[in-house]
C-alpha cells in the first residue's frame, strides 16, 4: 500500500515556549522543560517545576488536547526533536523556550497518529541531522514546517494508532506499578530509618537522637564515592564506550536510549566503570538526583558530572540507595550545594554526610523486605523493555504501509 506524503506545516502551526529567568522562580504554573521528555510520549505532571508567571505572556503558551510538543534545544543532540502528546486540555501548564508546540489546525491528521510517527527511527533520526550549533544543538519551526509525513486515511489512522497504543498503554501500566512499588520501599525505609519504627522498637532506648547500638558515620566512612571522567575529545584516548551523563539519570531509574560514548583507555574502566548495585547521583543539574545501577548496560562508564557511590563491603546498597534518596529528596543535602543559580553538589562535601548506620541484622531484614519489591521492578522494566522494542519494529512498518491494517 502506498501512502501519500505532505509537509507537516500544511497541518499546524508552530510556537517556541517560554523565557524566563530566576525572577521567575516561584509557584503559580507548571512547565514542561526538556528534561521532563526523557523517554516518555506523554507528560508526567506530578514531577514538574514551577514558576512564577508574573510579567510572562502565558496565555499564547497554553496547552491543548491534540498539542504536540518537540524539544528545540539541548546539549544533547539525540534529544533534540524528541516529542510528547498532549492528550487534554491543561491549565496553569506551559512549557519552556526550549520547546517547540505544534498545534494542529486540519482535522485529516489524527494527533496520535502524527504522536507515533515522530517516535519513529526515520523521523527521529531526520531530526537528529537537522541539529545545528556548537555548544547547543538547535532544532527551529521552519525545519519542521518542511518535515513530510504520511498522511493515510482516517480509518488506517484510528487503526494504527489503536495497534501502538495497545503498547503504550501496556508501557505506562507497567510505569505506574513501578512507582508504587518504588514508594513501598521509600515509605518502609522511613517507617524504620527515619521514625524509628523498626521492628522491636518498642524496646529500644533513644540515646543522642539514635536508637541505642546504632551508630552515625560519614558516606566517606561506609562508601567509595568517585566522580566519572571528565570530557575532553582532545585528551581523551583509548576505545570508545557508552557513558551515562547527567540527563540520563532520573530519580530511581535511567534512561539509556540517548547514550554518547567517550574514549576510554584499559586503566580507566575500572577507574570509571559501573557494577550493578552502584548509586549514581547528579552532582550538577539537580544535584542529588541519583538512581541505583543494575547492569542495564553492560560495560557503562560514568562521565564527570556524577557521583559513583559504591558501598563498603557489609553494607547493603539497597540501604545506603534509599538513605540517600531520602536525604537528596527531603532537602537534607541542599546545605551542601555550592552556586547561586547553577546548584553543585561537590565530593568533598557530599563524603561528609551522616549517615545513620544501623545494627546489620535490621539492615538485611530490611534488604529482604525490599528484595521482591527491587525484583518485581526489574520484571516490570524488562517487560516494558521487550514492549518498546517490539513497537519500535512495528511503527516504521505500520507508518509506510510495508503492514497493512
Amino acid at each position: 500500500m502506498t501512502i501519500r506524503q505532505r509537509r507537516l506545516g500544511e497541518f499546524g502551526e508552530f510556537r517556541n515556549g517560554l523565557n524566563y529567568s530566576s525572577a521567575n522562580f516561584g509557584r503559580g504554573l507548571k512547565v514542561i522543560s526538556v528534561k521532563d521528555f526523557g523517554d516518555r510520549w506523554r507528560p508526567d505532571l506530578s514531577i514538574l517545576d514551577e514558576i512564577n508567571p508574573s510579567g510572562l505572556r502565558v496565555e499564547q503558551s497554553d496547552l491543548r488536547a491534540g498539542d504536540i510538543l518537540f524539544v528545540r534545544s539541548n546539549g544533547n543532540k539525540e534529544l533534540v526533536g524528541r516529542s510528547m502528546l498532549i492528550e487534554d486540555d491543561l491549565d496553569d501548564v506551559s512549557f519552556s523556550g526550549f520547546c517547540i508546540r505544534f498545534r494542529p489546525t486540519a482535522t485529516s491528521l489524527n494527533s496520535k497518529f502524527l504522536s507515533s510517527y515522530f517516535r519513529t527511527p526515520l523521523f527521529r533520526r531526520t531530526l537528529s541531522l537537522q541539529g545545528k550549533g556548537t555548544n547547543i544543538n538547535n532544532l527551529n519551526q521552519a525545519i519542521l514546517e518542511r518535515m513530510v509525513v504520511p498522511c493515510p486515511s482516517k480509518a488506517v489512522q484510528e487503526r494504527i494508532v489503536d495497534i501502538v497504543g495497545s503498547y503504550d498503554d501496556l508501557i505506562e501500566n507497567n510505569r505506574r506499578r513501578i512507582a508504587l512499588l518504588e514508594q513501598a520501599a521509600r515509605l518502609l525505609y522511613r517507617e524504620w530509618f527515619v521514625r524509628f519504627r523498626f521492628p522491636g522498637h518498642e524496646h529500644a532506648k533513644i540515646i543522642d537522637g539514635i536508637p541505642e547500638g546504632w551508630e552515625r558515620r560519614t558516606l566517606g566512612e561506609v562508601a567509595d564515592v568517585r566522580l566519572g571522567k571528565m570530557l575532553d575529545e582532545k585528551k581523551n584516548r583509548g576505545e570508545l564506550r557508552p557513558y551515562l551523563a547527567n540527563v540520563n539519570v532520573r530519580w530511581g531509574r535511567f534512561e539509556v536510549d540517548s547514550l554518547r560514548k567517550m574514549r576510554f583507555e584499559p586503566h580507566e574502566v575500572k577507574k570509571y566503570g559501573l557494577m550493578p548495585g552502584d548509586i549514581v547521583m547528579c552532582e550538577g543539574g539537580e544535584p542529588g538526583r541519583c538512581a541505583i545501577w543494575k547492569d542495564q548496560v553492560p560495560g557503562m562508564m560514568l562521565q564527570k558530572a556524577l557521583h559513583r557511590i559504591r558501598a563498603h563491603e557489609g553494607l547493603d546498597q539497597r540501604f545506603l540507595y534509599h538513605c540517600l534518596s531520602f536525604m537528596a529528596k527531603s532537602g537534607r543535602l541542599a546545605g551542601l550545594f555550592t552556586g547561586t543559580t547553577i546548584k553543585h553538589l561537590p565530593r568533598e562535601k557530599l563524603i561528609t554526610v551522616a549517615v545513620v548506620a544501623p545494627p546489620k541484622r535490621l539492615v538485611l531484614k530490611f534488604a529482604e523486605q525490599a528484595a521482591p519489591m527491587e525484583a518485581q521492578i526489574g520484571t516490570l522494566e524488562a517487560a516494558s523493555r521487550r514492549a518498546a522494542e517490539a513497537r519500535d519494529l512495528l511503527l516504521p512498518r505500520l507508518m509506510n504501509g510495508e503492514i497493512a491494517v
